[in-house]
């Protein structure tokens, strides 16, 4: 099953008149009030609220999971997803039109030892220590940035005297439905330009439904939409009404937009001579290490943290930019193999769901091809196995390690040495030897994180990733607002890696390096017993949830109309799970 474009293509004469009102209203939308630009982000909330059931119907049944108990993904990253952006983007807004600045305290912003500053952008409020209580997540700024200047970095462009208008192309990604419709929120609200989204040919089945639910923006001509193929995205590129791009996509992707295709292509990117002369801001996926630190866990331990890996893996059944790739494990620890023997376990129990992204099966073949894997699950006719493999961590030949899978395929490598002299060699192993600098995970149980705390610190400063999850997924990263979603800062046009530039970022840190999120060892009620005593269930994007399909929507009502007994009705769902 490979998802094939259903919308009708949109000519370039209509493309040259979208174009045309862009430009006109990008005047206004530069010199829009701000309150002015909450009203319409409240319209959207309701647009988005009216069709949300719509919205997660139409990925289900695209997506083949009707009946799979795994149809929550489709309303947490989706309507869920944007709902909970606007309502964090509204409150910054708000405090803007009030204040000048996003909200946040300075008892919020700290220094590290090494002199880098921190800003603790999550919970904020009651229900977020309610609903996912244990869970923490920090923007960490760029050197240099003093705790004294972090204010001065938020929302620059709402500081501007005299901001100048521009028009951006967004180019949507097909995989997560939230994804298109957050990248057109952060261009407008932080960068200040109205957009252009072209829809992917994946998923343009939700582009109607899209412009149904941001109707206040397209009414007013802050937003357009495009559909069609490769011929529609070089067009608008080339356009002269486009003044800057921002993608979601792969590295060949952005290369060929920036540097052209074919042997021209390759030699304008070798002497750094681009083709495109317009901004252009990316995310590009990577090969996301899991490292696993070792620790004395109990049976229900290596069950848990299994389901959490496999989640980190086939969420979206691994369509994700952020799929964990390649699992990091201790070679002297007696847990590894009976934690390798339970993400089996796990993998051999999902349900099949169909290869829905193009390229799955021929990508997951080719990195299945080097050693012995396991395969489970159904193959063939639109599905791919579950695989998974060992890999020689000093095979620098292997392709587990430069080429991202997007699908169901995990390898794992063993690494020697005690605890900390493990962690220094994982974290090595994950910059210098894995491409990209996306997303990386941390599993380290509460004792073993007491234990090696200093040596924890510095693992996590020291890793080269934009998003950093120390018993989460990156994932969750990507779903709250708060933080920054990009690559680690750094890559350049001619080498990309995972991108340029950040995306959601509610609070608009303009140097922000990485975010760092945090999540409880064990699901509440065994959390209580030596574990950190976070009050947070088995949380409800992981692939094993058994509430998934009822805790998106609501999720959904509660994040439209917050209110204790909503909160309650989630948090009792999230409790069965």
């Amino acid at each position: 099953m490979v998802m094939i474009a259903s919308h009708e293509i949109t000519a370039f004469p209509a493309i040259d008149a979208e174009l045309t009102e862009l430009r006109d209203a990008a005047q206004r939308w530069a010199r829009l009030p701000v309150l002015a630009k909450v009203a319409l982000l409240k319209d959207c909330r309701d647009g988005v609220y009216a069709v949300r059931e719509r919205w997660a119907e139409a990925a289900i049944a695209a997506k083949g999971l009707r009946g799979t108990g795994l149809e929550g993904e489709e309303w947490i990253s989706g309507p869920w997803a944007v709902l909970y952006a606007l309502n964090r983007y509204i409150a910054t807004l708000e405090s803007i039109a009030k204040s000048g600045s996003p909200a946040l305290p300075a008892s919020r912003i700290r220094v590290r030892s090494d002199g880098q500053s921190v800003a603790t952008v999550f919970p904020n409020g009651a229900y977020d220590r309610l609903l996912l209580n244990g869970i923490g997540a920090e923007v960490w700024m760029e050197p240099g940035v003093s705790v004294a200047e972090v204010p001065a970095t938020m929302a620059p462009w709402y500081r501007e005297e005299n901001p100048q208008p521009r028009v951006a192309l967004v180019l949507g990604a097909g995989n997560i439905a939230a994804i298109p419709p957050l990248d057109v929120l952060y261009k407008l609200l932080a960068d200040g330009a109205v957009c252009m989204l072209k829809m992917n040919p994946v998923n343009d089945y939700l582009g109607a439904i899209f412009e149904r639910a941001f109707a206040p923006l397209v009414d007013e001509g802050y937003l357009r939409f495009a559909y069609g193929g490769p011929e529609v995205g070089q067009y608008l590129c080339a356009a002269d009404a486009i003044d800057e791009i921002h993608i979601t996509g792969s590295d060949a992707t952005h290369d060929a937009i920036v540097f052209g295709i074919g042997e021209e292509g390759a030699a304008r990117k070798r002497a750094g001579t681009p083709l495109l002369r317009k901004p252009i801001t990316s995310e590009l996926g990577n090969v996301s290490p899991t490292i696993v630190v070792p620790g004395d866990w109990s049976e229900a331990d290596f069950r848990f943290q299994a389901e959490n890996i496999v989640t980190q893996k086939l969420h979206n059944n691994g369509f994700n930019c952020i799929a964990s790739q390649v699992l990091v494990l201790p070679e002297d620890w007696a847990g590894t193999p009976r934690l390798i023997a339970a993400i089996e376990g796990v993998l051999r129990a999902l349900p099949d769901r169909p290869a829905y992204y193009p390229g799955a099966s021929s990508r997951c073949e080719r990195l299945s091809q080097v050693g012995e894997s396991l395969a489970l699950g159904r193959t063939g006719e639109g599905y791919t196995a579950r695989t998974i493999r060992h890999a020689e961590q000093g095979d620098s030949a292997d392709p587990a390690f430069s080429v991202e899978a997007f699908s169901s395929f995990l390898a794992y490598v063993t690494i020697p040495g005690e605890p900390e002299r493990y962690l220094s060699e994982a974290v090595a192993f994950a910059n210098d030897r894995l491409r990209g600098t996306l997303g990386a995970n941390i599993i380290v149980h509460p004792h073993s994180e007491r234990a090696h705390a200093a040596a924890l610190d510095r693992a996590v400063a020291d890793l080269r990733y934009g998003c950093i999850a120390i018993n989460a997924w990156t994932g969750v990263g990507f779903l709250l607002t708060e933080s920054t979603w990009g690559a680690f800062p750094g890559h350049t046009l001619a080498d990309v890696g995972s991108g340029i530039g950040v995306v959601h970022n509610s609070f608009f840190f303009s140097r922000a390096q990485k975010s760092v999120i945090r999540a409880p060892f064990a699901p509440f009620p065994r959390s209580l017993f030596g574990y950190g005593a976070a009050l947070l269930p088995k949380p409800p994007w992981f692939v094993t949830n058994k509430t998934g399909a009822s805790i998106g929507p609501a999720l959904c009502e509660f994040e439209y109309r917050p209110s204790p007994i909503n909160a309650l009705r989630v948090a009792l769902l999230a409790m069965r799970g």
